[in-house]
């Protein structure tokens, strides 16, 4: 199966990755290691799929699931649960606790503390990173922490309008760096980066130690789900958990 392992400066404890649609069995649009019972995919196909995923990474427990709705929302989390939780983040003290972020194009961003004893799992589409979901996350770490950017939709493929631009630059006039206009033929439409904007408001929250995978979801149509290219499709998820 194969998995993408962060490259980053996480403590040994710390375990961490993030799934691709290879090695799954879902068919159709969801071809591959589809992890969404929410997107029209048979569900007994998803939970082979993501049994699949537990056994062949080792996770100490299965992950915990969310209910994304593009909130601010970051939950303390004490024990697994087979519950699914209404939230777009898991932060967690408590060893063996899995934190799950599913995307198809919004970006997972995972977070430890350099003393290895927190983390966090963030879904990061525009509008809770805007709306300030990862200073939200950041604030629950004691020490300093580091983050890791998994793959989400590129910056030469997130096209966005004058709303997004607007919801970012108000709160910082440097996210405007994160923003390139189109030709004069799309007029207010703007290619995002979203990894920069991330990287931008994790620095204001005092995280300088930002790791980006740089993968784009949008382009790489073998490796991952897309929405923005596919609309139906699977999800695939980042991981996080203290050993």
């Amino acid at each position: 199966m194969k998995l993408i392992i962060p490259q980053w400066s996480a403590p040994k404890n710390i375990k961490a990755f993030s799934s691709t649609r290879f090695d799954g069995v879902s068919n159709g649009v969801y071809k591959g290691l589809n992890l969404g019972t929410h997107v029209g995919d048979d569900e007994s196909i998803v939970i082979q799929n993501r049994n699949r995923l537990v056994k062949h990474s080792n996770m100490p427990s299965n992950p915990i699931w969310l209910n994304q709705t593009h909130s601010t929302t970051v939950l303390n989390i004490g024990s697994p649960t087979e519950s699914i939780l209404d939230a777009d983040g898991l932060f967690t003290q408590q060893s063996n606790v899995v934190c799950s972020a599913m995307t198809a194009d919004c970006l997972p961003v995972l977070l430890t503390n350099t003393q290895g004893s927190q983390v966090a799992a963030v879904h990061a589409g525009w509008r809770g990173l805007a709306n300030g979901i990862l200073e939200n996350a950041v604030e629950k770490f004691d020490g300093e922490v580091i983050a890791w950017l998994g793959p989400a939709i590129g910056k030469n493929a997130f096209e966005v309008g004058d709303d997004v631009v607007n919801a970012f630059v108000k709160f910082d006039e440097h996210a405007i760096e994160a923003f390139r206009p189109q030709s004069q033929l799309q007029a207010n439409k703007y290619l995002a980066d979203i990894g920069l904007l991330a990287t931008q408001r994790l620095n204001r929250a005092g995280v300088q130690s930002v790791f980006n995978s740089n993968l784009c979801t949008y382009r790489d149509a073998d490796s991952f789900y897309s929405y923005r290219r596919d609309g139906i499709t699977g999800r695939q998820a980042a991981f996080i958990w203290i050993e």
